[in-house]
Parts: C-alpha cells; sequence; structure tokens
C-alpha cells in the first residue's frame, strides 16, 4: 500500500505561476483527475481529437518532439507531469529528481500545448491504494532484471492517466522503448482505446539520447556518455557484417568497460516487439544498453 498525502480538489494555478509568472501565458493547469476529465470530454464533445503525452517534467528537446508529433496528430494536446514515486526504489533519486515547474510551463506555453495535468501523489494514489498492473511478455528482462519494480508501476500510472484522459492519442518516445513495448501491449491486453504514437530518440549533437537524469553528469561523465550510443552503432556494424550475437555482445560490453563506464547493466540483442533476446540476427532486431556513471544511470538502444 502506498501512503500519500490526501489531493485537493482542484487548482487551476500553479504556485511557480502565481508567484513569478503572473504576466505570462502559461496554458491552463488543473491539478484534479475530475477537472481533466471535464476538460478532455469538452474537448470531446467538440469534436475535437485528443493527444496525451506523459512526462515527468525537467522538459527537454526529446520531450519537445513528443509534443510536436502530439499536436501533429490531434487538434488538442494535454501534457501531463507527474514524477510517479510508485517507480522509484527506495535506493534511488525521487527527491533528487530534477523538478523545474516554471520553465517547464513555459517550454510548454511555447509548443503550443492547451492543457497541463499536475497531479500531487495523494490525487493520483489515495491512502489506501491496492490496485497495481502486472505484465509478462515485453516486460520481462532487460531494465526488469535491474529494476523489479519499475514496469508495473509505470504501467499503473500510464493505465490511469489513460483512463484518466481518454486520449485518442498517446505519445512516448522510442529512447525508453521497452517502456513503450509494455504501454502497446498493456493497451492491446486491456482494450484500452488510445493509439499509443512512438517518436524516435531525439539525441544531442555528440549522440547522447536526451534524458532528464543527463542533467547528474559531472564534465568528465558527460565526455564520456556519448560512448554508449558510438559502441551501440560500432556493434550493429560488426552483427550486420556477420559478427555472432555472442561474439559482439562480449566485444561491445568490453568497449563499454574500457570506455570508462562504471557499470555495464545489460548489452542485449532483442525481437523489437516481444523483446525476447535473440541468438541470431533477424529484421527488427534491436540492441539495448543500460550503463553506470558515477552514480547516474543512462540507458539507449538502437535498431539493428
Amino acid at each position: 500500500m502506498l501512503k500519500v498525502g490526501a489531493a485537493p480538489e482542484l487548482m487551476t494555478t500553479s504556485p511557480a505561476r502565481d508567484a513569478k509568472a503572473s504576466n505570462s501565458i502559461f496554458p491552463p493547469i488543473i491539478r484534479s483527475v475530475s477537472a481533466l476529465r471535464r476538460a478532455a470530454g469538452k474537448y470531446r464533445s467538440s469534436s475535437d481529437r485528443v493527444a496525451l503525452v506523459p512526462t515527468m517534467g525537467a522538459l527537454h528537446a526529446g520531450h519537445m518532439e513528443l509534443i510536436s508529433a502530439a499536436r501533429a496528430s490531434c487538434s488538442r494536446t494535454i501534457v501531463s507531469i507527474f514524477v510517479n514515486p510508485t517507480q522509484f526504489a527506495q535506493s534511488e533519486d525521487l527527491q533528487l529528481y530534477p523538478r523545474n515547474e516554471e520553465e517547464d510551463l513555459r517550454k510548454l506555453a511555447e509548443a503550443g500545448v492547451d492543457l497541463v495535468f499536475m497531479p500531487l501523489a495523494g490525487e493520483m494514489y489515495r491512502e489506501d491504494f491496492v490496485t497495481s498492473v502486472c505484465l509478462s511478455g515485453p516486460g520481462r528482462g532487460l531494465e526488469s532484471t535491474v529494476r523489479p519494480h519499475f514496469f508495473s508501476a509505470v504501467a499503473t500510472v500510464v493505465c490511469k492517466l489513460l483512463l484518466q484522459c481518454q486520449p485518442d492519442v498517446a505519445v512516448f518516445g522510442e529512447k525508453d522503448y521497452q517502456q513503450l513495448q509494455v504501454v502497446r501491449r498493456m493497451v492491446r491486453d486491456l482494450d484500452i482505446p488510445s493509439e499509443i504514437m512512438a517518436v524516435a530518440t531525439v539525441r544531442e549533437m555528440d549522440g547522447l539520447a536526451f534524458s532528464s537524469r543527463n542533467a547528474y553528469l559531472s564534465s568528465t561523465e558527460r565526455a564520456t556518455a556519448p560512448r554508449l550510443f558510438e559502441i551501440l552503432q560500432e556493434t550493429a556494424v560488426c552483427l550486420r557484417e556477420g559478427g555472432t550475437v555472442v561474439g559482439e555482445i562480449e566485444r561491445g560490453t568490453a568497449l563499454l568497460r574500457a570506455a570508462g563506464f562504471d557499470g555495464v547493466d545489460y548489452l542485449a540483442l532483442c525481437d523489437g516487439e516481444s523483446l525476447q533476446p535473440l541468438q541470431l540476427l533477424v529484421r527488427g532486431a534491436r540492441l539495448f544498453a543500460a550503463v553506470r556513471l558515477g552514480t547516474t544511470r543512462l540507458i539507449d538502444n538502437l535498431e539493428v
């Protein structure tokens, strides 16, 4: 059972907006599920197609691409900002996770977002909350071997957001590819009537995938980080040129360690849909990697 504080029924403004940005134009901000349902229902009653972009804030260029795709496919775009406490283990960085509400709202205003849903934890998880979504299939292996709690927590909060908003389209990035496949399978299995749209990973000029956690990297670690994607690319080339899966995974893992990463949680070749590990290269296969630099954990993937 998750114990959290009670939530207010509705707040149409944010503290940051009230205190620092009263003269700025922000999208409408709501904090209750009932208000979200009313607003999304009003959009649908006007025959608007509604897109939802779930985020945990600390918005960057990757999020902006998700929003751009949402606005291109639908006439209304709702962005949720909720740092989901259930997906953080006790040893992880819930309290340190980057938060900048005012800056996020400025970016959302510039992006043309119609509505921002920013619930408190008590609104999403009542004190007697006991239900969770558990998955097999694409939720097994890779991240779940290191973070066994993670995908149940993600699937549960995404399921709640989809039921609360009932969007025509929900947009996710391929950077968190296993999460994307988990959400796709959940929506299919539970007959949730929302289309899941995928957007390709957005990268810095040197190839590092945009992530809110990149802010944790020291200057030395930031210089090392792009080697993750470079080694994925090198490994993909070797596999396409006939290298064995076992041999190239061993070689790639050794390269990651030699590059200065403090730990390699996994480097694996998997089927792009089921995420089952592969012993031979097949069409649609993807490489997945998770590494550690100091206290920061980086993940990435690449279609081979």
